[in-house]
């Protein structure tokens, strides 16, 4: 598996919807902002999907059948090679209660459906400034231990 950190320049996202039509339109949304798009309609694609080679973020949809989206993001935050990636919940659920739970499973951030274009790509762009942020003061604190490397 690549490195969950992706050294392309264009972001690679991955949209996990059981709805046709919302990949589609997120699909659209996002390679007209030129980002990568893989798209998957359950739980069971989009693991196979990440392990194979890990996006730079994951867009998931709560409510699928078979597998939800909390026990999807459970899985992927279990493991050592994906737990770093950054998964945003998109959903119809608007109850507190249920934005909770995606926060505490592991999301990074959450967005209602119906969902406004604006939206989608702020919270994108929100979580890779925090993932530039996150590397910058990881180098950082690597080069302090270090002091001929300053």
């Amino acid at each position: 598996m690549k490195s969950t950190i992706n050294k392309k320049s264009k972001k690679e996202i991955l949209v996990v919807d059981d709805t046709p039509d919302n990949l589609r339109l997120l699909s659209a949304i996002l390679t007209k902002k030129d980002y990568g798009v893989r798209k998957a309609l359950d739980s069971r694609q989009a693991i196979s999907s990440v392990k194979a080679d890990a996006p730079d973020l994951i867009l998931l949809d709560i409510k699928m059948p078979e597998v939800d989206g909390y026990e999807t993001c459970i899985a992927l935050k279990a493991d050592p090679e994906t737990c770093a990636i950054p998964i945003i919940f998109i959903s119809a659920l608007d109850d507190a209660m249920d934005k909770v739970k995606a926060f505490s499973v592991g999301g990074a951030d959450y967005i209602n459906k119906p969902f406004q274009e604006a939206e989608v790509l702020h919270a994108l762009s929100t979580n890779f400034i925090c993932e530039i942020y996150s590397l910058d003061s990881k180098r950082k604190i690597k080069n302090s231990y270090n002091p001929t490397k300053n």
